[in-house]
């Protein structure tokens, strides 16, 4: 079962945007998808309050009686939005179950610094060598001086940027009414799928 986290110790920066629609996107294809909200705003979980019904099905935690969450039964595919914050022995516990982690980024010079200690501990952690980690830009054009920026210091650790996404409103206006981009007509929202095509490859590799 795919595990796919998506983790920043910064707040603000898209956790909850990328997270659900990445749910969104496996729910397209059929699958079976859990998303879990570990960040203690529950933005994810607000949003899949949202959802109607008549979109394709996106589940969230099952509680049992000794207040464990676990994926409901049958799940095939899990993301994971995780709070700010998130080091040390928590980062852990998360990386343990996690086959993907996706790092949202905004190139700005103070979320890329904000940042740097959380992804030197995430390439240090003991559970690295299955991990398969990549990087998003958010709210940018991928032809900026800011994007080049983001590259150079992507560049210092080997990671991959696996898109960019622009700011747009069609992300605020699909989460208002609990759906992604891939709920609705592509012809509606090309530019943005055309942006979400490497990560989608890269999710599905």
């Amino acid at each position: 079962m795919p595990v796919v986290v998506v983790a920043n110790p910064k707040g603000g920066v898209g956790k909850s945007t990328l997270s659900t629609n990445i749910a969104g996107y496996y729910a397209r294809q059929g699958h079976a998808v859990m998303l879990g909200d570990a960040d203690s705003q529950q933005s994810s979980r607000l949003w899949l309050g949202l959802r109607p019904s008549v979109a394709r099905a996106i589940s969230s935690w099952d509680v049992d009686a000794d207040q464990i969450a676990k994926p409901p039964k049958g799940t095939t595919h899990v993301v994971l939005d995780t709070p700010a914050g998130l080091r040390g022995r928590r980062l852990n516990d998360v990386i343990k179950m996690a086959d993907k982690v996706i790092v949202p980024l905004q190139p700005s010079i103070f979320d890329i610094f904000a940042t740097r200690a959380f992804l030197d501990e995430l390439l240090k952690n003991k559970h690295r060598d299955k991990l398969q980690i990549g990087l998003v830009g958010m709210r940018v054009d991928g032809r900026t001086i800011a994007a080049d920026k983001l590259h150079e210091f992507v560049d210092t650790l080997g990671l991959p940027v696996l898109g960019y996404l622009r700011d747009t409103q069609n992300y605020i206006h699909l989460a208002a009414r609990g759906l992604t981009l891939f709920d609705v007509a592509p012809g509606r929202v090309e530019k943005d799928l055309t942006q979400w095509q490497a990560i989608c490859q890269w999710l599905d590799a």
